[in-house]
């Protein structure tokens, strides 16, 4: 061949063909790049997020969320009775959706949290600013909001590309 190909390490992961790194954000990342790069970098509380990994990994949750609820609900309908004082008691098969909900919740705090700072490290906020999140209601609503904003290009002092 008479052309010379450039070694592709010199290139700049935005030059790459492909999904980037891990230690950088994924721009425009599609569903399932999203939920595997979350579980692949469930405990890296370091590096950057963009939007579209957070916000599809959001999505996937509240999904799922949703689903085991519905699940919890239709197990519990199905051998509920009524209590002598007139209270509904669910059926036992309520406690197998519980405790689905209580495996997937603890299967997911920790990477969703690491998630969390890494999307406030790509809007160039520190990642202590998750904390804001523990004010009742008006915290929340601050963190929706620092979720939303787009990605900062100074947020890149967080990155580190020999981690992950």
């Amino acid at each position: 061949m008479s052309y010379q190909q450039q070694p592709q390490h010199t290139q700049p992961y935005a030059a790459q063909t492909g999904e980037p790194p891990l230690w950088a954000p994924y721009y425009g990342a599609p569903i399932g790049a999203a939920v595997k790069r979350f579980f692949t970098k469930y405990t890296v509380f370091t590096g950057r997020a963009s939007r579209s990994e957070y916000w599809w990994w959001a999505l996937v949750a509240a999904v799922i969320g949703f689903v085991l609820q519905l699940l919890t609900t239709i197990l519990g309908a199905a051998g509920a009775t009524v209590s002598a004082n007139g209270t509904a008691v669910p059926g036992p098969g309520a406690i197998v959706g519980f405790i689905l909900l209580g495996i997937f919740g603890l299967a997911t705090v920790i990477p969703s949290i690491a998630l969390i700072v890494r999307r406030l490290h790509d809007g160039n906020f520190s990642g202590w600013l998750a904390l804001v999140g523990l004010v009742p209601f008006l915290g929340g609503l601050a963190l929706l909001v620092l979720m939303l904003l787009p990605s900062n290009p100074a947020g890149q002092r967080f990155d580190q590309p020999s981690a992950v």
